[in-house]
């Protein structure tokens, strides 16, 4: 499996990423080894995350959400899909 995820750095920026280990990306995160955007921005917390059967597809919609606009990205992790299809 596969995954895309968001985080939310500590300046409140949105990060997202794709991984086959959510967990083991967070940590990498935290230690600043996984971004340089995220480096500057720790801590990070990980926000929003869902699994993709192959890579193919996680790399796909992590595209997708990288083009989307905070407010969408935003009704996302908050689950708002009233709002998300508004957006």
């Amino acid at each position: 499996m596969h995954y895309v995820y968001i985080l939310q750095c500590a300046d409140q920026s949105l990060y997202v990423g794709e991984t086959r280990d959510v967990v083991a990306r967070v940590l990498m995160h935290q230690a600043g080894e996984a971004s340089g955007f995220t480096r500057q921005r720790l801590p990070v917390t990980l926000v929003y995350a869902e699994e993709h059967p192959d890579r193919r597809r996680a790399l796909g919609r992590e595209r997708q959400l990288k083009r989307w606009t905070r407010a969408k990205k935003e009704a996302l992790v908050t689950g708002d899909l009233s709002l998300l299809k508004r957006l």
